[in-house]
């Protein structure tokens, strides 16, 4: 039986962008000593992304493994929030949005199928995207966070990114590009007191790249989709 290879399929820019990310956040692994789990975690975090942004199940199954090893990263740096919500809530929920992808493919493709959401959808997100974060600010201020409010607002950016996700609306890519942000400025803010943090500053910067064009790229998909 021959296996499928995923690779294959990148367009030739989606094939920059994953070459261009790895090489970025390699080289910037190098120069600054960050860690062997740092980058690991982030070559499989972007690699994850450029698969995600094409709708394809692989990128999600990418991303649970990068929610592990980005949480331990996180419990080193007493970024709990971080921790919390990636190995609480962004993990879990990219497997259960894996399960639900691969029972919406796209007709006979690899592709997810995309769906249009409604009144309800938005309604519901907003809802729970201000319980999550009221019941987070409480747990991480008890637990002493760093940065609690960037570390706060991480938790509900992720949150939507992640529900989104799971409905397979194109703005999911909206909601990562800007908890990307929250997450460069928290790294930053790490990077001044230890250099090694360096890696996933950049890290984050290649993620909002491939988030920006997975938005890009889903809509072109929802279009197309619609027409056929």
């Amino acid at each position: 039986m021959k296996l499928y290879n995923p690779f294959r399929d990148l367009s030739r820019f989606e094939r920059t962008l994953w070459l261009t990310s790895i090489a970025v956040i390699t080289l910037s692994f190098f120069l600054s000593g960050g860690s062997l789990l740092s980058l690991t975690a982030s070559l499989i975090g972007v690699t994850g992304l450029i698969f995600v942004a094409k709708g394809y199940v692989i990128g999600q199954v990418l991303v649970v493994i990068f929610s592990v090893f980005y949480g331990i990263i996180s419990w080193f740096f007493r970024y709990y929030g971080e921790m919390i919500t990636y190995l609480g809530m962004s993990s879990p929920i990219a497997i259960v949005t894996a399960v639900s992808w691969l029972r919406h493919p796209y007709r006979d493709t690899q592709e997810v199928e995309v769906v249009r959401l409604r009144g309800k959808h938005w309604l519901s997100l907003v809802l729970s995207a201000i319980a999550v974060t009221a019941v987070f600010y409480f747990i991480l201020k008890a637990l002493g966070n760093a940065s609690l409010f960037f570390s706060t607002l991480s938790v509900t950016t992720s949150w939507i990114a992640s529900y989104l996700t799971f409905l397979r609306s194109p703005y999911y890519a909206l909601g990562y590009a800007s908890n990307d942000i929250v997450l460069i400025i928290l790294w930053i803010i790490a990077a001044v007191q230890d250099l090694s943090c360096l890696p996933m500053v950049l890290c984050f910067v290649m993620f909002l790249a491939n988030d920006l064009y997975g938005f890009y790229n889903w809509r072109r998909m929802q279009k197309r989709q619609s027409q056929n």
